[in-house]
């Protein structure tokens, strides 16, 4: 028993070693003969597949050595090879060396003539290409850049380009002209008018005035693009003026001596719409203040318009309506007129009384926001100050960008408070300057119909 179990191990192992795929694939064995003997034919099947690869191993043992004795017998060619290039190059800077020594002898002073002039040329290269002029002339410093990067002497011809070119960039730095030319966003593509105030200033016309800047791209070259933020309308009506103008008018435009540099100014400079994020929250909620109170205060001013219109039309009948304060006092008045002088004083008074609420409604509402948006305003002083103090104590005062935060929210909501204040004010001025004119009419109304009726009982 002892014996057939090692037998039935050592076939196990066997086969999970030689055979695995091909034993998965097959039929379960019915009892362990059959499984031993699929092992023994799986191990004599790979034994002879193994040494049949032995085989063919030792026969291709040759030709690999045929091989490896080819290939360095081609090394030692090109190293061989290399060792004479190397010889040669060797040869060849030396000769350059010489030549070199030889050239400097002969120049004598005229080397570092031709040096400063190979330097003045590269510089000047530089400029021409920054140049917004290049916008309108490109193409311009090709000989300039062979002559800075050449060894050789330069010719006559070489030479005078320099001062051609320089003399060229003066003349087109004096003139004001407009002309056709592809700008990055504008155009879907196609050129565009662009006019040009020298080498300071230029901007594109596509339907509107657009200020464009002659910037490098990523692969070095210029290109003209508009700028990122436009500068105030003042400008833009100054730049249009110039485009619009004939050629012998005189207009103010602008210019900008920095060529670019105050432009670029403004991609800084907050607009409206950042200003007012740089209160934050007592900003926002000081026009929140001031967006309810203004169409509050609108409404109750056509409001007491209507009432004043209607009033002011009820004084020219004499049948009362009920549709204004006139015509529901003159209802009393006919509804009592029959009662002494004394009850008809008293029933007026008391009808006046209740149109007044009426009439003065809203307006303590608009004096108490009036009131209250300076005090906002102050609030957010004080919060902006506290918010300064604490990044001064933070960071100390080295930047003064850290602190700018905090002033900006301290003087934004002061701005704003004082801004809703204003139109609240005069809302408020308005309205009750209204409401007391209503109140008048009403007053003298009455007291006009206590004095006809007065009159009409007095004895003749």
């Amino acid at each position: 028993m002892n014996k057939s179990f090692k037998i039935f191990a050592a076939a196990i192992s066997m086969g999970a070693a030689l055979a695995g795929s091909a034993m998965a694939q097959s039929e379960p064995a019915s009892s362990i003969s059959e499984l031993l003997n699929r092992v023994r034919t799986d191990a004599r099947e790979m034994s002879a597949e193994n040494q049949r690869r032995l085989q063919e191993f030792r026969e291709a043992r040759g030709q690999q050595s045929a091989l490896l004795a080819q290939a360095r017998s081609q090394l030692s060619a090109l190293e061989g090879q290399a060792a004479g290039i190397r010889t040669q190059y060797d040869q060849n800077e030396a000769r350059i060396d010489e030549l070199s020594a030889q050239l400097r002898e002969a120049q004598g002073e005229f080397g570092e003539l031709f040096g400063a002039a190979r330097q003045t040329a590269g510089e000047f290269a530089s400029i021409i290409d920054a140049s917004i002029v290049s916008a309108q002339v490109p193409n311009r410093t090709a000989t300039l850049v062979e002559l800075s990067e050449s060894r050789a002497l330069p010719g006559t011809e070489q030479l005078s380009q320099i001062h051609r070119r320089m003399t060229e960039e003066m003349i087109l730095q004096g003139q004001v002209v407009t002309f056709d030319r592809v700008v990055n966003g504008l155009g879907g593509g196609q050129p565009v008018s662009v006019t040009r105030v020298g080498p300071f200033i230029a901007w594109a016309n596509d339907g509107s005035t657009i200020f464009v800047q002659w910037t490098e791209g990523e692969n070095g070259d210029f290109d003209l693009s508009p700028l990122d933020r436009q500068p105030p309308a003042d400008i833009v009506n100054a730049a249009s003026r110039v485009t619009n103008a004939s050629s012998d008018e005189i207009v103010m435009g602008p210019v900008d001596p920095s060529r670019g540099g105050l432009l670029a100014i403004y991609r800084d400079v907050p607009n409206l719409q950042e200003r007012i994020a740089q209160g934050r929250t007592v900003g926002y909620i000081i026009l929140g203040l001031l967006a309810i109170s203004v169409a509050f205060g609108l409404l109750r001013l056509v409001q007491l318009l209507l009432e004043s219109g209607a009033v002011a039309a009820q004084k020219r009948r004499s049948t009362p309506s009920r549709g204004n304060s006139l015509g529901r006092v003159m209802a009393v008045y006919e509804e009592y007129k029959d009662r002494g002088i004394e009850t008809i004083e008293l029933k007026l008074d008391e009808a006046i009384l209740r149109e007044t609420p009426k009439l003065e409604f809203g307006l303590n509402f608009l004096k108490l926001a009036a009131g209250i948006a300076p005090l906002l305003g102050l609030l957010g002083t004080v919060t902006g100050m506290i918010r300064t103090f604490t990044q001064i104590t933070l960071f100390g005062t080295g930047d003064p960008k850290i602190m700018a935060g905090g002033i900006s929210e301290a003087l934004v909501t002061t701005v704003l408070g004082l801004v809703s204040a204003i139109p609240l004010l005069f809302i408020h001025s308005f309205a009750a300057s209204f409401a007391r004119g209503v109140q008048q009419v009403l007053e003298e109304q009455a007291a006009g119909m206590v004095a006809r009726s007065a009159e009409e009982r007095r004895p003749s």
